[in-house]
Parts: structure tokens; C-alpha cells; sequence
């Protein structure tokens, strides 16, 4: 993904510049920035890739940022870098969500494991709000009288029953559930109900 970035969030200008240099020779796009700080703000919900994170940092520390991201619904998933006495820290943020963290000194082939399972995560992720922004957007097309049936079909209810409840001819539920199933890009009333059951929030 062209838009995609490994983003490193460390005040250690070295650390920095070690990591840019290890992930840039493997064709990986790379921003950095200095501290928590910095990087919100520069920090957009669209950010797509992954982070890496050093648990203690001057002002805001790692698990702080990460804390919150969280608040902020942030998809990236994030790397912690962390020195050996930061272990109970780095269990912490994996009970967060962190996908992985990383002992200092660690091999450059680890690394660029979790960096390549977490790329992996986030585009998963991506895609799967991509279609669920979309579901709603269909379901946003229905008209209310549309939303009623729907309701309706997914509760199992038959046309007759429908028709009855709303007091509509069964020939009109039945133009209605087709026009639904249209809309929503759905193959058949099961294939709809099925939508609805994933897409429920």
C-alpha cells in the first residue's frame, strides 16, 4: 500500500535513525518523530501501517500515547521497544493491544517479523472497516419504511406477518424485501440476514 508507513515514536535520535535506516533498506516507508508529542500532533484516524513504540519517554511515555490512541480508535497497531526492566510495563500494553513488544538488544530479523505481521493486521483492519463503512452506507439508503421490513426479515418474521403488522398488502412486502435485497447487495434474504448478524454493532 503506497499510503502505507512504519511510523517510530523515540526520543534516541540514534535509535531513530538505526531503525529508519534497517526498515528503508528493506523498502518500508518511514516517518519518525521524537517524542508522543510530535507525533500526535501530526496524528490522522486515515494513518494506515503500524507503529513503534519505546515505552519511556521524556513527557508522555509510550504507554501513555498508547493509552491515548486507544481513546482516539486508532487502528495502528503498535510495536513496543523495551529495555529489560520494562517488562511488567510492556505486559501491560499487550493487555491493551499491543501486538508485540521487543527486548532490547534485539535481532533486526525479528523486527522486521513483527513489523510484517503487524503491516499484515493493519491492512486486515483496514479492510474490514472499508466494508463495514460501506454496509452502512447501503443500509443508510433505505427509506424508513424499508429499515421497518428489514427489521422485520432479520427477526425472521414472514411476508404474511409483515404484511399484517403493517397493515401493507403481502404483494408490497414482497416488492419491498426484493428492493432491499437490491440495495444492499445482498444474493437472497439469507445472504441479507447474514450481513446484518456481522455488521451489528
Amino acid at each position: 500500500m503506497s499510503n502505507e508507513n512504519v511510523y517510530i515514536v523515540d526520543d534516541d535520535e540514534a535509535v531513530r535513525d538505526s531503525l529508519k535506516e534497517l526498515l528503508e533498506s528493506v523498502e518500508l516507508n518511514v516517518r519518525e518523530f521524537d517524542s508522543a508529542q510530535a507525533f500526535l500532533k501530526q496524528y490522522s484516524p486515515n494513518m494506515a501501517g503500524c507503529m513503534i513504540l519505546d515505552i519511556r519517554m521524556p513527557g508522555k511515555s509510550g504507554l501513555e500515547l498508547q493509552k491515548e490512541l486507544m481513546e482516539n480508535n486508532c487502528l495502528l497497531p503498535i510495536i513496543f521497544i523495551t529495555g529489560h526492566g520494562d517488562i511488567p510495563m510492556a505486559v501491560e500494553a499487550m493487555k491493551r493491544g499491543a501486538v508485540e513488544f521487543i527486548q532490547k538488544p534485539f535481532r533486526d530479523q525479528e523486527l522486521l517479523d513483527c513489523i510484517n505481521g503487524a503491516l499484515e493486521s493493519s491492512r486486515k483492519q483496514t479492510e474490514d472497516k472499508s466494508e463495514h463503512d460501506e454496509f452502512f452506507n447501503l443500509l443508510e439508503s433505505l427509506t424508513p419504511r424499508e429499515r421497518e421490513i428489514l427489521e422485520l426479515i432479520v427477526k425472521g418474521s414472514a411476508n404474511k406477518v409483515i404484511a399484517i403488522d403493517l397493515s401493507i398488502s403481502q404483494r408490497t412486502v414482497e416488492n419491498h424485501r426484493a428492493k432491499i435485497i437490491e440495495k444492499m447487495g445482498a444474493k437472497s434474504t439469507a445472504n441479507l440476514i447474514r450481513l446484518m448478524i456481522e455488521n451489528k454493532s
